[in-house]
């Protein structure tokens, strides 16, 4: 599948990582956000495990939802990566990388929410913690998992501000998209800060909509200019053909 796509015109690329973008949004902030914010408790460990044992079909698919949300992530690295190396290959390439690691980050938090149901139903094999031991084990699981996940945005900030240069470059998509994405990266990476970010959460959320929902609209609706990629890709292949001889 992924091959076809990759094989497949610019608008078809374009119009795909449109889809991929809304899709890992609405899967990961479905499990890492509406999920854990209807369950977990700040500081009440007690109220968190019991509100995760009673719920547990919910919990299991906001791990499903968020598992997946990383698939769809890699898939629109894979298309950005395609549509936009003819504007910068090597940039391109660094910002495949950068999001990949970030990927993988964001995986390792589909591990860590998982982990405080493990660890409240583990029965004999951990007895010899309290039922107090486990749900306080339970909540720093869940605790990590937010670490983690914070982390992740780092890299997927200084991935939006990569993108967003070279949608800025590009001669086929609007400039105005990849410094508003660009913008929407600047504020994801302030979590290099946690504390500083959370503060900042309203004005990061609204940055975040405004840089990536206009983007994610205009390359499903819209796709990308054939004749000026096909353009700008003959460029860049004469450009390398010249600097190779």
């Amino acid at each position: 599948m992924m091959e076809r796509m990759v094989k497949a015109s610019p608008r078809f690329k374009g119009r795909m990582a449109g889809a991929f973008q809304l899709l890992e949004a609405l899967t990961a902030g479905f499990g890492q956000v509406i999920v854990l914010d209807r369950l977990v408790v700040a500081g009440n460990a007690a109220v968190t495990a019991a509100n995760i044992l009673g719920h547990e079909r919910l919990f299991w698919l906001g791990f499903a939802s968020s598992l997946i949300g990383v698939a769809f992530h890699i898939a629109w690295a894979l298309l950005f990566y395609e549509l936009l190396k003819p504007v910068n290959r090597s940039l391109s390439l660094l910002a495949a990388f950068v999001i990949l690691v970030g990927c993988a980050i964001q995986a390792l938090t589909s591990l860590l929410y998982l982990a405080p149901l493990l660890v409240l139903q583990g029965g004999s094999s951990i007895s010899a913690f309290t039922a107090e031991q486990l749900q306080a084990l339970a909540l720093m699981f869940l605790k990590l998992n937010s670490y983690a996940f914070d982390i992740y945005l780092v890299f997927f900030g200084f991935w939006c501000v990569l993108i967003g240069y070279l949608i800025f470059r590009s001669t086929f998509l609007p400039r105005v998209l990849g410094v508003l994405f660009a913008i929407s990266g600047l504020g994801w990476a302030t979590y290099l800060s946690p504390p500083l970010a959370h503060r900042l959460h309203p004005f990061i959320v609204a940055a975040s909509a405004l840089g990536e929902i206009p983007l994610e609209l205009w390359l499903i609706v819209m796709g990308v200019n054939v004749q000026r990629w096909k353009e700008q890709a003959s460029a860049a292949r004469s450009c390398d053909g010249a600097s190779g001889s």
